[in-house]
């Protein structure tokens, strides 16, 4: 196990890499925790929650609402929850962001950390303190900013992920390499999905520097004035296709980053060969690069995203692989390119 300590502007986040679920003892008193999973990990891993008191919400990104938090919230009422109370989310992306936005607003706030279970969790979701919820077909509409006191990666709850969810989580360690890592991007294009699931070795690693990449730009810009926008890569029209045809969130992603491409390409000169290294690497790795959708109902989504500032959004873009750059784009530009780029 390797234990490295993170300072954000109000605490310090430890990091467990290659840690086990059973340290949770060492960290944390059992009495006096509560750890939140969703249907299927419990299912899954049912004896790691012996003798903790354990919520368990039902699992999916179309539970990730209002109604999941309150009945969170009247589970810790029963279980006499107070302010001394710990926290601990163990799950996947919709766990982690439910989690940490009922802790945060239960009494005022409870201290919280996360156990991820899956690539996307441990790569992504579980990273930097952004916790919410959906509302409608609106993307983590709902939410706020705030860092756990640490994350235990368990590698070893990943020998249970289906294949599907293996997928799902390399589309943000594919994003990654796009915005921050030319030689990560590289890196994947030599390995194969099923390399990374037969060498621990290999797979610790990749996690550990996606963790760090992430990690890194929200340490600098924790509240997203900055960089840390960057991070929204293929995010703005993914998340629009994923509500709107409920496909997973990497998948949703995927097809954003081609559709971020396509404009990068249009708008920002970015070189065509690139976009096609770029497609390529996420068809190899499984992933979805285009989908039959309704360009004016994805339009009407995009109005909403969190990213509109008046009549324009941010947009992230590519100058090259492994350099991103912010772009204010006009709704009615973006509403022209809409059909040409999707």
């Amino acid at each position: 196990m390797t234990v490295v300590e993170n300072t954000f502007s109000e605490k310090n986040v430890a990091y467990y890499f290659d840690a086990s679920f059973s340290y949770l003892d060492e960290i944390v008193e059992r009495d006096n925790t509560i750890l939140i999973t969703d249907e299927n990990v419990f299912e899954l891993h049912q004896q790691k929650f012996d003798d903790w008191k354990t919520i368990v919400i039902k699992a999916g990104e179309e539970h990730k609402h209002q109604a999941t938090v309150d009945f969170i919230i009247n589970r810790l009422i029963e279980l006499e929850a107070d302010r001394k109370t710990f926290i601990v989310g163990v799950g996947g992306g919709v766990v982690t962001d439910i989690t940490g936005y009922a802790a945060s607003v239960y009494m005022r706030g409870l201290k919280f950390a996360f156990v991820p279970s899956t690539i996307l969790a441990m790569v992504d979701a579980a990273i930097g303190g952004k916790n919410g919820v959906d509302v409608g077909l609106y993307k983590n509409l709902v939410g706020l900013i705030k860092q756990p006191e640490f994350i235990l990666f368990d590698y070893s709850l990943l020998q249970t992920l289906p294949n599907e969810q293996w997928v799902n989580g390399f589309a943000e360690v594919i994003k990654h390499a796009c915005i921050k890592d030319a030689m990560l991007f590289s890196v994947l294009e030599k390995y194969s999905l099923n390399d990374f699931r037969k060498d621990p070795l290999l797979l610790a690693e990749l996690i550990e520097i996606n963790v760090t990449i992430k990690t890194a730009i929200v340490v600098i810009d924790e509240f997203e004035q900055a960089d840390r926008k960057l991070l929204n890569f293929g995010h703005t029209i993914g998340h629009a296709v994923e509500n709107l045809h409920h496909i997973l969130h990497g998948h949703a992603v995927s097809i954003g980053m081609v559709a971020a491409c396509n404009l990068s390409e249009q708008i920002n000169g970015f070189h065509f060969e690139e976009a096609i290294r770029i497609v390529k690497l996420l068809t190899k790795y499984h992933l979805p690069v285009d989908i039959e959708t309704e360009y004016e109902k994805v339009f009407e989504v995009l109005k909403m995203d969190k990213k509109r500032i008046k009549n324009e959004v941010n947009f992230i873009l590519l100058n090259k692989i492994g350099e991103a750059v912010i772009k204010s784009v006009k709704l009615d530009d973006l509403h022209k390119h809409l059909k040409e780029i999707l």
